[in-house]
């Protein structure tokens, strides 16, 4: 932890607003047949990738309260506790792909880019309230459940994590593709 470099929370709360604002242009302008659409790389379609990548800022709030238990704890729990994870792989994998399908059947998109604006507003509020030093506080994680998911991750390293997923996962839409 003595390594830690001072974390840009204007920048990690500038990249949720342009998630936020890219989130919600998404919703507004996706057509049914756009929604319903395959997207490109995985077997989600454009609603269910929609609501997964509105799942990666709920997962984050789980992620922070893990890493600042953990952190308390001597470090080698939360390496045994992310290779118990890691060797959960693959059911993690089903109910990752599990989850968004039957989410995005009873979540509507007016109602994603509700939970997409609390979310991502608690996540500022927290982050603005967090103190420097536990800003480097965290734990170890399941590297093979995502692949931005480092072997340890800072609760600074946690806060960047969802917009990096939602980045990655949103050149995967298809809404404005034809066919």
């Amino acid at each position: 932890m003595g390594g830690h470099t001072a974390m840009d929370r204007q920048a990690a709360c500038d990249d949720y607003a342009r998630a936020r604002r890219t989130f919600h242009a998404l919703l507004d302008t996706a057509s049914q047949g756009g929604l319903d659409r395959l997207s490109d790389g995985t077997r989600w379609t454009n609603r269910q990738l929609l609501w997964h990548m509105l799942l990666g800022y709920l997962v984050t709030r789980v992620l922070l309260v893990l890493a600042r238990a953990f952190s308390r704890l001597p470090r080698r729990l939360s390496r045994d506790f992310a290779r118990l994870l890691d060797a959960g792989t693959k059911p993690f994998d089903l109910v990752n792909y599990l989850g968004p399908c039957g989410a995005a059947r009873v979540v509507s998109p007016r109602r994603m880019g509700v939970m997409f604006d609390r979310v991502t507003g608690g996540l500022e509020r927290r982050l603005a309230a967090e103190a420097e030093a536990g800003l480097a506080r965290g734990m170890h994680y399941p590297v093979r459940w995502d692949p931005f998911f480092k072997d340890f991750m800072t609760l600074a390293d946690i806060y960047r994590y969802p917009t990096q997923h939602f980045d990655f996962h949103h050149r995967q839409l298809t809404l404005d593709k034809p066919g």
